[in-house]
């Protein structure tokens, strides 16, 4: 038996399980083979019965799940389904997307919005009364529903919904106790694979506290053993005492704010139990813009809501006229541009000659119309998965040029490493990634540039209009998490470059490859690109580089076999989402686009590629770990 079988057997323990394993609001969920993402995209009852979790976005926690039954059930008419949003504006947000998406489609969808107010008992009047909006529509439906879902990520956590069925008296839907990883598969369930699939559900994990993340290497079972062997009681003592009180929420967003705006003056161990009080000390901002206050940061549920929010916020503010993609973004953002507003222009490659080409466009529609030419620009800085940076300041100038916004995503460069504000008019970051990093809550950001010529208009719409959706338990879950991501991330920064280098120096990348190397490309923005990045890298008070190059990169290999070989050896953890502070790694193309392989490849993103985030395990087992998967890919080159 080879030993890429002996992982692959030893990995099937945990597929379907959560990631991280037995944490009750994880967003990751482990599809540790090739063999088996594949058959998540398929559909296949090997894989789909027995997922117990998911990304958020796109797989509807168990607790959702029986809170949204419970609401049909008692206000649902003829088989009707719905969305749980917290707010009635997302109701009515997503009622009108159902609607419009439904007319173009040449048949109307009916849709009706119900308000269900959820009160505690009499002897709990200090836990606040939660509302429920929710959004009801025919069953068969439910797809299109699911699209509002996923693009904007606006509706109810998992902890919301747990919260109201507490209220109710009911059980979160998570019953089941932590099973050793030699037992047999849990019972299968009826998911569904599909990102819009009506039917993306699953068993949900045990409700408790995340554990402590494994060791990278070794095998998968020993290191879900190990976790069942831990102290939990000093373990929750320790790493939960640090957490604020629930009626602390507001201190915890102001603390997150400041820590975005990067005005906190000290923010060490001592200092993050006060980061969110009034009197914290505060300074002038480190984002490399003057001006720049907690007051310009705004927080939301998800990323992509934040990403969703900054696009509503510029088709209100500005003249209508179709965005700009540049680069090949996370595959949602694109969504959200084609399905919200007029349209986009897509630029899909997003390098130096893509802005060529932009160019010409501006001007040929700046010839034709009264008002500006494009509403707005969206790009990520760098670009996931291929880690492109755009040439901000170049395309700065075009916008001055031609009076339209920039909108820019740091999730993977983050602004420890990337200084991307002074080029921007809105910052938008997913705080699901790094900044949070344990992979147990989910939050998004948006800053606005204080010195950016519509910064006016932009704020004032947001003071007026500006709904704070944050649920106030994910956020201080969140807070604790971001308290030392400065920390992290260097580690995290250093032990890429690492991977990345050993990684590459036996690529055809290479200047001087090996005779039959089995990875092609490495996909990092040390060598991808690295001239713009550059531009935005953060410096230290000499002026030299201080920040790194992050925790994300890509891999292609010189045929499909190494490339699965290599994914199915890798001894981490598989699944989707990135920043996590352990080693997580995906088949992208294949999750992320699997119905549309060709027209990804197009793009330059191939089916064949790896990608990785990278944790803050030990470096030297790190390398270890990599080289093995890599072995196992040179070896299905001698054997063809």
């Amino acid at each position: 038996m080879s030993s890429t079988t002996v992982v692959q057997n030893d990995q099937q323990h945990t597929l379907g399980s959560s990631v991280p394993p037995f944490t009750a609001h994880a967003i990751s969920v482990s599809l540790p083979t090739w063999k088996d993402n594949v058959g998540y995209e398929e559909g296949e009852k090997r894989v789909v019965d027995v997922m117990v979790s998911g990304y958020p976005r796109f797989f509807i926690h168990l607790s959702i799940q029986k809170l949204a039954r419970i609401c049909e059930q008692k206000f649902g008419v003829q088989g009707e389904k719905c969305l749980l949003c917290p707010t009635r504006r997302i109701a009515e947000q997503c009622r009108q997307f159902m609607v419009d998406r439904s007319s173009k489609a040449g048949s109307t969808v009916p849709v009706r919005l119900v308000q269900f107010t959820i009160c505690p008992e009499e002897n709990e009047r200090q836990t606040p009364c939660r509302e429920l909006h929710i959004v009801l529509f025919p069953g068969d439906q439910f797809p299109l529903a699911k699209q509002f879902w996923q693009h904007t990520g606006l509706c109810v956590s998992s902890r919301y919904a747990e919260r109201c069925l507490s209220m109710l008296h009911e059980e979160p839907s998570s019953p089941q106790t932590a099973m050793p990883p030699t037992s047999p598969i849990r019972p299968p369930v009826k998911p569904g694979n599909r990102h819009y699939s009506a039917k993306s559900f699953g068993k949900s994990p045990p409700t408790s506290p995340t554990v402590p993340h494994t060791q990278f290497g070794g095998s998968i079972a020993n290191q879900t053993a190990e976790l069942l062997s831990k102290d939990h009681f000093n373990y929750l003592e320790e790493r939960y005492g640090r957490n604020m009180p629930l009626e602390s929420a507001a201190a915890a967003k102001r603390a997150m704010r400041r820590r975005i705006a990067g005005v906190l003056v000290r923010d060490t161990p001592n200092d993050w139990s006060t980061a969110g009080d009034r009197e914290a000390e505060l300074g002038p901002s480190t984002r490399g813009v003057e001006g720049v206050t907690e007051d310009d940061v705004f927080l939301y549920s998800t990323g992509m809501s934040a990403i969703w929010s900054a696009h509503q916020l510029a088709t209100t503010v500005r003249p209508a006229a179709k965005s700009i993609c540049f680069g090949f973004p996370y595959t949602d953002t694109l969504k959200i541009l084609e399905k919200w507003g007029p349209g986009c222009h897509f630029f899909g490659h997003g390098l130096d000659a893509d802005i060529d080409d932009l160019e010409k466009l501006l001007e040929n529609e700046s010839q034709q119309s009264n008002g500006p030419p494009v509403l707005s620009l969206f790009t990520e800085f760098p670009s996931n998965p291929l880690l492109r940076a755009a040439d901000l300041p170049r395309l700065r100038r075009l916008a001055d040029k031609y009076d339209f916004l920039i909108v820019v995503d740091e999730t993977l460069g983050n602004f420890v490493n990337v200084e991307v504000l002074p080029y921007a008019d809105i910052v938008v970051s997913s705080l699901s990634k790094v900044f949070s990093g344990d992979a147990n809550v989910m939050g998004g950001s948006l800053i606005l540039n204080p010195k950016g010529r519509h910064y006016a208009a932009l704020k004032a719409h947001m003071a007026t209009n500006y709904e704070d959706s944050y649920f106030d338990e994910d956020a201080i879950y969140m807070e604790r998490n971001s308290r030392d991501f400065r920390r992290r991330i260097h580690v995290i920064d250093e032990n890429t470059l690492a991977v990345c280098s050993f990684l590459r120096a036996r690529s055809l990348a290479d200047p001087h490859p090996p005779a039959r190397p089995a990875i092609r490309e490495v996909y990092y923005p040390t060598w991808v690109t690295a001239h713009n990045y550059e531009k935005c890298r953060v410096r230290g008070p000499d002026g030299r580089p201080a920040g790194g190059f992050g925790g994300l990169f890509s891999l292609t290999f010189t045929s499909v076999e190494a490339s699965q070989a290599f994914f199915d050896t890798l001894p981490c953890m598989k699944g989707p989402s990135l920043g996590t502070n352990f080693t997580l790694a995906c088949p992208y193309t294949i999750l992320a686009h699997y119905a549309e392989l060709d027209w990804a490849a197009g793009w330059g993103v191939d089916k064949d590629l790896v990608r990785v985030s990278v944790g803050m395990e030990k470096r030297e087992t790190l390398l270890k770990g990599f080289e093995k998967a890599l072995l196992a890919a040179e070896a299905t080159l001698q054997e063809s």
